[in-house]
């Protein structure tokens, strides 16, 4: 064969083979498969997100993530759940509405590493069918926070009546604007009334801390917001508003956003609000407290002898309507997520978020005195509530329930027994709509 027309064949053949190459590494990224995960933009949930994006980039997985703001997230996500699509093959799951999303969730019992947690936060997470539909992100926990710098941990109130005094007298001596910062406003209210409400050991709905659905229907959702104990919650912010003036007046306005943008400008001595916010105090961009926070039991109220407190988590659901192999998919990827001890502490080393499988615990402890205040004050207590109710209508409940505290608070003091008296069947009927 001449020469010339080999060395054209070898061409050609080595022409087709880097066509072939070329074909076969295009078919290779056109086969990474991509899972879709719908999640409102935290801290917390970002270093959730890092674990699993390492699981991904080892897997080729391409994750992509869809930021919603927390105002618009359950609209949207209960929308795309009830209409079957896969617009999202992970979502962001919370304790708030978990029985509302349970039938359209897929089962998470069998997500390695599931084991490693506790199962008091799951209650809100079981389906009809008694299958869980959550993996746990982190523990959510309301977390008493007070100055250090300001403070010896012996001198922390441990009584609403400490609370009152300790901030008058920081306010008195000019360290602080005000003694005591929290959420108030319409889905804030566990930074102001739930925590006293708790720790005044009140609650809602009768039987007190019960948090079987059924139960509290057959007793045909009974509100004990117009009990005495309850009363002298209100009561009791009214005193800090306007007659102590250890808060300011416009808190009855407050999210957790303002109060805690108060709290790290320096002009507060105490809140309360989640853990996770732990990581924002302690940013120099944007705390001037950093190194200055403790972390302590909730002060207790009269009718109240010992602290208690609640933990929740947050965490992740896996839509049905998800394809099958992305489901499988996702499975994968939040067992490696629970199984990674290390990128568990970073997420506490970035956020103040205690990590979900309890293995990594020991670690941080080992390293962070912060966390064993934080044990101290949250998973050590005994009685711990609830922070919500597991049914459909607790939306609605919530709403009326601050609709009626909010009418209280900004009325006569002398007016606060009636306004009650009044809400409560409201808060009765939203259970029962």
């Amino acid at each position: 064969m001449d020469l010339s027309i080999r060395a054209a064949r070898r061409h050609v053949l080595s022409g087709l083979a880097a066509v072939g190459l070329a074909a076969a590494l295009s078919a290779t990224a056109q086969a990474q498969t991509e899972l879709k995960v719908g999640y409102m933009k935290h801290p917390i949930q970002d270093a959730s997100l890092d674990m699993m994006d390492k699981w991904a980039k080892a897997n080729n997985v391409k994750l992509t993530r869809v930021p919603m703001a927390y105002n618009i997230f359950m609209e949207k996500v209960t929308a795309t759940l009830t209409s079957g699509n896969d617009q999202f093959d992970v979502i962001w799951h919370n304790d708030d509405w978990g029985q509302l999303w349970e039938k359209w969730l897929e089962p998470t019992d069998d997500v390695k590493g599931m084991e490693n947690m506790s199962k008091w936060p799951l209650d809100a997470f079981w389906s009809a069918d008694k299958k869980l539909t959550v993996v746990p992100m982190a523990y959510t926990v309301g977390t008493f926070f007070y100055r250090s710098d300001l403070i010896k941990p012996n001198e922390v109130p441990k009584t609403w009546a400490e609370l009152v005094s300790t901030g008058q007298r920081l306010q008195k001596e000019g360290k602080v604007k005000w003694g005591y910062v929290g959420g108030m406003s319409f889905n804030n209210t566990w930074f102001s009334f739930w925590w006293t409400m708790w720790s005044n050991n009140c609650d809602i709905f009768h039987p007190l801390f019960e948090r079987d659905a059924a139960k509290l229907k057959a007793g045909g959702f009974k509100a004990a917001i117009a009990d005495p104990c309850h009363k002298q919650v209100v009561e009791f912010w009214w005193d800090a508003l306007k007659t102590h003036k250890i808060s300011p007046e416009a808190m009855t306005s407050y999210g957790r956003n303002e109060a805690n943008a108060i709290f790290m400008a320096g002009d507060a001595a105490f809140t309360l609000v989640d853990s996770t916010h732990y990581g924002d105090f302690s940013d120099p961009a944007k705390s001037k407290i950093v190194g200055k926070i403790g972390m302590a039991p909730f002060p207790v109220g009269p009718n109240a002898k010992v602290p208690t407190a609640w933990h929740e988590i947050w965490g992740w659901g896996i839509p049905k309507g998800s394809p099958a192999e992305k489901k499988k998919l996702a499975k994968a990827m939040l067992g490696a997520m629970m199984l990674d001890e290390e990128g568990q502490v970073e997420m506490w080393k970035k956020t103040g978020g205690p990590p979900p499988s309890n293995k990594a615990w020991a670690k941080i402890e080992a390293q962070d005195p912060v966390f064993k205040q934080l044990k101290n004050a949250v998973f050590d207590q005994k009685p711990v509530a609830h922070s919500a109710y597991y049914f459909a209508e607790w939306p609605a409940v919530h709403k009326a329930y601050s609709d009626t505290v909010i009418k209280a608070l900004t009325g006569k003091r002398e007016d606060i027994g009636k306004v009650l008296e009044e809400g409560a069947p409201l808060v009765s009927k939203a259970a029962m709509n």
